[in-house]
């Protein structure tokens, strides 16, 4: 091996081992101010509950619904504008093949309700390989964005009343203004069978340790809550359900780290971003704590 070489190893094995020591012993803060970054610039708190290890956002305004009303709000428009959207929409292409693939493991064929459904990609792929698929969105934008693609979407749960074998909520537990209610909602429309996937960006991750208050996933004040695992198995377990599975969502390291340091010095450095995305992942390989997690639940039998 070459000097160069010796390096070039050197240098990435201090950052491998850097990333796999960075959560363990690690101290959360019980206040945490944040700006919204990609909306308003407002101000919101993040307040810590020793109970159920997560966070919660405060004030919870008024008017949530103008907090989401941008064009950089790239779930609700397909956008396709820049490099790094055009990025996105390519991973999000890939990944929903990989999400079906996952619930497919689990629970062949059946009903799936989406809920927060977006603009539909995900229950437009579900469909194409054979389920019967229902979603719930609250966005007006994005219910016709979907309606576009053939996927009709409900304005709100209340209009569900069936039993499903899959539902599934990508990136919006975060988002609902009642956990309780939210929760009990799964548990009496998911079939005694059924299986519940559930999304959320982790706190715990190591992209979350190094950028702060400028973690994009904090995402204030869209993100009302923001979970641990611990939190997600304490919430869940104590209304009958149990944990049979925790998956990564590796690219979410990326997205996010790119994001953060957009929101941290003023620009895309899409090299610094990468490169901490890529030690959020190395560090979670020991650790399991990837930026977001996929988190796979059945009742209790």
């Amino acid at each position: 091996m070459n000097i160069k070489n010796i390096f070039y190893f050197s240098f990435f094995t201090f950052y491998f081992i850097q990333g796999f020591t960075w959560n363990e012993n690690l101290k959360f803060k019980t206040l945490m101010n944040i700006i919204d970054y990609s909306v308003s610039k407002e101000e919101f708190f993040l307040e810590y509950d020793p109970v159920y290890k997560l966070y919660r956002t405060t004030p919870i305004p008024q008017e949530l619904g103008r907090y989401y009303q941008s064009d950089a709000y790239i779930s609700h428009t397909d956008g396709k504008k820049g490099l790094f959207e055009k990025l996105y929409q390519w991973v999000k292409t890939y990944t929903l093949q990989q999400k079906i693939k996952l619930i497919e493991r689990y629970v062949p064929q059946g009903k799936l309700l989406d809920i927060g459904a977006g603009t539909g990609d995900f229950l437009k792929v579900a469909a194409q390989r054979g389920w019967s698929v229902s979603g719930v969105e609250p966005e007006k934008k994005a219910r016709d964005r979907a309606e576009e693609k053939g996927i009709l979407l409900k304005e709100d749960k209340t209009h569900i009343s069936d039993t499903y074998q899959v539902i599934t909520l990508w990136h919006v537990l975060e988002h609902v203004p009642n956990l309780e209610e939210q929760i009990s909602f799964l548990k009496e429309h998911l079939d005694a069978e059924g299986l519940l996937v559930i999304a959320v960006p982790n706190y715990r991750s190591r992209d979350a340790q190094h950028y702060g208050k400028y973690w994009a996933a904090y995402d204030v004040p869209r993100h009302l809550w923001h979970f641990s695992q611990e939190s997600i198995r304490l919430l869940f377990i104590e209304k009958g359900f149990q944990l049979i599975g925790v998956k990564p969502m590796p690219f979410d390291a990326f997205y996010v780290s790119l994001l953060s340091e957009k929101y941290k010095t003023g620009s895309m450095n899409f090299l610094k971003g990468g490169f901490q995305g890529l030690l959020s992942n190395l560090s979670a390989l020991k650790t399991g704590e990837y930026s977001s997690l996929i988190y796979l639940l059945k009742l209790h039998e």
